[in-house]
């Protein structure tokens, strides 16, 4: 959920497509050439994947999680970016280490910030670099933890936990660039350039890595989810009214959603209280919605609903469909929290703001058709015949659509 206390939010949908993000999501890009596996630890139930050449995987990462993702370079382990998620403060905590091994050359930053960058995009090149330029004798002591090729040029390294010659050498080299050593652990204080590698980020966002043979700097589009919408419809969201909070208009009489459609047909959405919730999960309703609204193109209602309702809005009861997710009440602040998802898949464009003057700015979701364009093994015709882009995470339908998620990461 957003990390923001609303007195309203707006929710804008259209029968466009539209993308927002519920929890956050880790993109793995491979600029390489050639497909790169990759260890997964905390997340994808710990099972490894394999990123096709020029190509984005995309994996859900439930708030407060955390893990590690690690290229493999011929079984062996190597750099690795390590992630949590909503730490200390609310800030995402990201690094780069080649503690455990290096053979190509990655980096890691929250999306949309590159102040958040973190590791060295040309790390292999300047470990070869450096190695042409060691002496012998470094060279010699180092037998065991660099492998070269026929030619002598540095394919990899080994464990740098396990031998400090190793640790000096690449120090030479990427000393501030990357965590090197074993850090602030049992009792050891750890290098302070290591330790400044785990400085927090900014807030929680969805985390970008990128793999490259060459330059690992990162190049994505801008992620839907944080692209600026102009109103075209709205949802608008109301907590539970205190005496001394803002008036309302008369017909806001307690919590719920005050509903626009602005898109050119009509629409019923339907509303689905979540099974049960916990910290940072929920049993999704699929088939007991607690309510509908039927609207005409460019009607509006309100919609009472109760202070402790958390669950989705959405159009029709099929999915694939794009979920406008809220919550009214939340346990921690007692106020209301939204997010548009298209993990259950995109039939139209929804967006999300608030109103109370708090984050004035800041509109999630977006207007651009999406669908009509998309690959067709991104899109799924539901048995209704409407024609949408599939669920990202999957479901008893199929599994997740990597097509769609990356379509939906290019537009």
């Amino acid at each position: 959920m957003m990390g923001l206390t609303w007195d309203e939010i707006l929710l804008n949908w259209t029968t466009i497509a539209s993308f927002s993000v519920k929890m956050p999501k880790i993109f793995i890009t491979n600029k390489a050439g050639h497909p790169q596996p990759f260890e997964v630890h905390g997340w994808n139930h710990n099972l490894n994947i394999t990123v096709p050449p020029h190509h984005t995987s995309t994996l859900s990462a439930p708030d407060k999680s955390s893990g590690a993702i690690i290229a493999l370079h011929d079984g062996h382990e190597g750099e690795q970016a390590e992630i949590t998620f909503n730490g200390f403060g609310g800030n995402d905590f990201i690094d780069i280490s080649n503690i455990v091994g290096a053979g190509g050359n990655i980096t890691i930053q929250q999306e949309n910030d590159n102040s958040t960058r973190k590791g060295d995009p040309l790390f292999m090149q300047h470990l070869r670099t450096a190695w042409k330029k060691a002496s012998q004798q470094t060279k010699a002591e180092l037998r065991g933890s660099v492998f070269t090729d026929a030619h002598g040029d540095v394919t990899r390294i080994g464990p740098i936990k396990d031998h400090p010659k190793l640790e000096n050498f690449v120090r030479s080299f990427a000393d501030g660039k990357t965590y090197i050593g074993v850090g602030a652990w049992g009792g050891s204080p750890g290098n302070p350039h290591d330790n400044a590698q785990s400085g927090a980020a900014h807030g929680t966002k969805n985390a970008v890595i990128t793999y490259s043979d060459d330059d690992a700097t990162p190049s994505p589009p801008a992620h839907l989810a944080h692209r600026p919408s102009a109103p075209h419809a709205q949802v608008k969201l109301v907590e539970n009214v205190s005496a001394s909070a803002p008036h309302k208009p008369a017909d806001h009489s307690g919590p719920g959603i005050d509903l626009h459609n602005k898109s050119h047909k009509q629409c019923t959405y339907f509303f689905y209280d979540n099974y049960w919730n916990g910290n940072g999960t929920a049993g999704a309703n699929f088939d007991h919605p607690l309510k509908s609204a039927k609207l005409a193109p460019g009607a509006s209602t309100f919609v009472s609903l109760p202070a402790s309702f958390k669950g989705r809005v959405q159009r029709g009861t099929l999915i694939p469909a794009t979920w406008a997710e809220f919550q009214l009440d939340a346990s921690n602040d007692h106020a209301a929290h939204g997010d548009i998802s298209l993990e259950q898949g995109c039939d139209g464009a929804c967006t999300i703001a608030s109103t109370d003057g708090s984050n004035p700015r800041h509109v999630g979701g977006f207007e651009k058709d999406i669908v009509t364009h998309a690959p067709a093994g991104a899109k799924y015709k539901r048995q209704d015949g409407v024609v949408v882009l599939a669920s990202t995470m999957g479901n008893w339908i199929a599994g997740a659509n990597e097509v769609a998620a990356e379509w939906e990461m290019k537009e």
